[in-house]
This record gives C-alpha cells, sequence and structure tokens, in this order.
C-alpha cells in the first residue's frame, strides 16, 4: 500500500511520538504532522519525530483548527504525493492502534471507491459518559440530515486520493469539518464504510481539546442547516408538483370524461393519463429544473432521465386508477377522486428518484 498517514496536533504530550512509532513500526513508511499552532514549549516533541525517517512536519503559525489542519495536509498531498493510493488520518493522542489504521487503510485499498471510517463502540464500560452521551445524540440527529454512521466524531479515516480535492473545498475550519464532511460525502453520493476498531480512552480523554459547549453549537449549527435545506428543497417541490397536479387533473377530467369518453375501459385511462402528463411534466420539468433542484447537468439528459420516469410513472398511475375502478365500479367523473390518493402515493417515490437520479449533477 502507498499510504501517507495524517497527523493534526495541538499542544501534544509524549504521546504524539508514541504514535508516530507505532505507525512506522506497523510499516507504514510516510506520515506527515501537522503542527497546528502549538504552544513555543510543544516544539521539542515536534522535532523529535521529525528525526524518524519517512516523517514530514507541517506548521501553523498560530492554531487554525483540526479542519483546517487535516486541509493543509491534503493540499500538501495533492502537490507532493500524487501517486499515492490515499491517506489515512489518525488523531495524536495514542488512541487509535496501529493494527485498526491498517484495517482501514487495507479497506480502502480495496475497495478505493469509499471513504472508511474507524468506528468505536460506545456501549463499552470504559467510554466516559459525556462522549456516549455525546455520540448517541449526534448519531441520532445525523441520521434525520440522511447520514446513518456508528461512529460521527471518530478521527481514524481512510480517505482515496482521488477524493483529496473534495476535502479541500468542504467547509469548516476546527471540530465542525469531520461533521461537514459527512454530510458532504452524502452530497456527493459517496459511500462511507465502516470498520469496527479497538475503543480506547486514555485517562478519559482529557487531553482532548474538543470545547463541549462552543465545538458542539458548530457541529450542531451544521447539521441543522443541512436538514433545512433539505425541508426547502421538498417544500419548493411540494409546490412544484401541487401546481403541476392541477394542471395534469383538470385535463384528465376533460380528456376521461369528454374527449375521450367513448374509449374502452383501460385504454381510456391510460390515454387520459399521458395526454394530461405531457402537458403538465413540462412545465413540472421547467421548474423542477431550474427552481428546485437548481441542477447544473446536462438539460438533455436530465429531460431523458425525466420523461423515463413520467412515462413509468403515468403508466403505474393509470393501471392503479384502471385496477381500482375494475373493483369498485365507478362512473368516470370519479376516478379523478381516485386519481387523487393513486397520485399521492407516488409522489415521494418520484421526489427521491429525481433527487438522486433525474437531475443529479455528479455523474458516477
Amino acid at each position: 500500500m502507498n499510504i501517507t498517514i495524517i497527523v493534526p496536533s495541538y499542544n501534544p504530550d509524549e504521546k504524539l511520538c508514541q504514535v508516530v512509532d507505532a505507525m512506522l513500526g506497523a510499516g507504514f513508511h510516510d506520515l506527515l504532522l501537522v503542527n497546528d499552532g502549538s504552544r513555543a514549549d510543544c516544539a521539542g516533541r515536534f522535532r523529535d519525530a521529525a528525526t524518524r525517517p519517512g516523517v514530514t512536519v507541517l506548521t501553523h503559525e498560530v492554531n487554525r483548527g483540526k479542519g483546517r489542519a487535516l486541509k493543509t495536509a491534503f493540499d500538501w498531498c495533492m502537490k507532493n504525493r500524487p501517486d499515492i493510493d490515499g491517506v489515512v488520518t489518525v488523531d495524536g493522542d495514542n488512541q487509535h492502534n496501529a493494527k485498526d489504521v491498517l484495517a482501514c487503510a487495507r479497506a480502502m485499498v480495496r475497495q478505493p471507491e469509499k471513504i472508511w471510517l474507524g468506528c468505536r463502540d460506545f456501549s463499552l464500560e470504559q467510554v466516559p459518559f459525556r462522549s456516549r452521551f455525546g455520540n448517541t445524540l449526534t448519531r441520532g440527529v445525523m441520521k434525520l440530515a440522511g447520514v446513518s454512521v456508528t461512529d460521527t466524531q471518530t478521527g481514524l479515516r481512510a480517505i482515496p486520493a482521488k477524493y483529496l480535492p473534495l476535502m479541500c473545498s468542504i467547509e469548516g475550519e476546527r471540530y465542525e469539518y469531520e461533521t461537514q464532511m459527512l454530510l458532504s460525502l452524502r452530497s456527493e453520493k459517496i459511500e462511507i464504510g465502516e470498520v469496527s476498531i479497538d475503543t480506547v480512552y486514555i485517562e478519559e480523554n482529557q487531553t482532548s481539546h474538543f470545547n463541549p459547549l462552543k465545538d458542539s453549537w458548530k457541529i450542531y449549527k451544521i447539521i441543522f442547516r443541512h436538514i433545512f435545506r433539505s425541508l426547502r428543497s421538498f417544500g419548493a417541490f411540494a409546490a412544484s408538483s401541487a401546481a403541476c397536479f392541477l394542471i395534469d387533473a383538470g385535463i384528465f377530467t376533460l380528456l376521461n370524461a369528454v374527449v375521450l369518453k367513448s374509449m374502452a375501459d383501460g385504454g381510456r385511462e391510460l390515454a387520459s393519463s399521458l395526454g394530461a402528463r405531457a402537458v403538465s411534466s413540462a412545465v413540472n420539468f421547467l421548474l423542477n429544473r431550474n427552481l428546485v433542484f437548481r441542477s447544473q447537468s446536462a438539460p438533455g439528459k436530465s429531460a431523458v432521465r425525466y420523461y423515463a420516469l413520467v412515462v413509468a410513472q403515468g403508466s403505474v398511475s393509470a393501471l392503479l386508477v384502471y385496477l381500482i375502478n375494475s373493483l369498485l365500479h365507478v362512473s368516470n367523473v370519479m376516478e379523478t377522486a381516485i386519481k387523487i390518493p393513486v397520485e399521492m402515493c407516488l409522489f415521494l417515490v418520484s421526489y427521491s428518484i429525481q433527487k438522486k437520479w433525474v437531475f443529479r449533477d455528479k455523474e458516477d
């Protein structure tokens, strides 16, 4: 494996060199340490680490935060390590065992389409209460944002080299960066893999520089902002769909009850549904592309996908209306009333498909 180990560090104690020695002992030959504006009395530890073969130290003159330290390292790797398989980020407090770092690196090399997290077990007795409570709460809130991971704040992450440009573009300078990373992976349709690792807390994590109030606020602000953006998108989609449904239902009623009333059952429902959809879908496509999802994908490609969905959804809608009509033997006009719950059931499915496939900007 051609891997660079990244260790961001702020005011480290003697455990920093223990981490370096453990990584070198595990067979890693390229370590990148980031001194994130540590105190002057910590400089000797970085100098000591730099005497080891394969160790490079980058320095921030002032403390800029873990997120910025990671981005500094990612940028350096892109410029100076263009041929690596990827990087593995490791905390400098010696709470990540070398065997777990190796396991994450190997998982990344085997499946480089994913970003891999080393995940701890928070149900164990040695986990401090604040860590157990914080992870449980954050994990639940992250699920509301569409991200389901076991360990939301793990610092052990294996990132393939092809994703480093994305990592540098993600917002966040301090601990909130790691949360923003997970949310960005969901937005970019990048899979997250998990590797179970040992759960190690030294001195109940007293050396952590995480501020429970200040840093937690930054993390939750990012998560809730992401959730609210999703809600706004869904609300705009609902408004667009409601307007186009009125167009669709009106044309369907006109065709089904007046223009095509002489047609046989089955054919009439299908023709009425597809005719109504042809008009309303053109309006819906323009609204969803330009206002709801603000897609930057090629118009022709998104149009082909959109109308493939329209045909499929219209056919399913017509089939369901026909089947219900066959069972209930309702009048032509009443079929419009049947169409309403049918379309409501298809509404959520359509939103998900349009967001994830029709109007996606990133190609696989």
